[in-house]
């Protein structure tokens, strides 16, 4: 009776956002159809909806600081380069709808 009583494992945003990133990365020679792929593997991951919309932000959030920080380092000036990292993360939130739709998809199936 208690072998048949398993909790169910909770996920984890942060596997899932590794894999999103991963995936996203190893796949981007599929447009659209990777991302859509790496977020709904991400999105199982994650556990839930929730927890899946969570971890298909995180991506494009950790690629925005990065590319602040390598901005900072390549031009010197502070402002100039907050608004190259701030153009590029709007380019990466655009182009991670099809992720985010994955991830919502993937946490559906979790």
């Amino acid at each position: 009776m208690q072998e048949s009583m398993q909790l169910k494992d909770e996920g984890s945003v942060f596997w899932g956002a590794f894999w999103m990133l991963i995936l996203s990365l190893l796949l981007f020679w599929l447009p659209g159809i990777g991302s859509l792929i790496a977020g709904i593997v991400g999105g199982k991951i994650a556990g839930s909806v929730g927890r899946a919309f969570l971890a298909s932000i995180l991506p494009s959030l950790v690629l925005g600081v990065a590319l602040l920080v390598l901005a900072q380092l390549l031009i010197g000036i502070p402002w100039l380069a907050a608004l190259i990292a701030l153009g590029t993360v709007m380019f990466a939130i655009i182009g991670a709808g099809t992720l985010v739709i994955g991830a919502l998809i993937g946490g559906l199936l979790a």
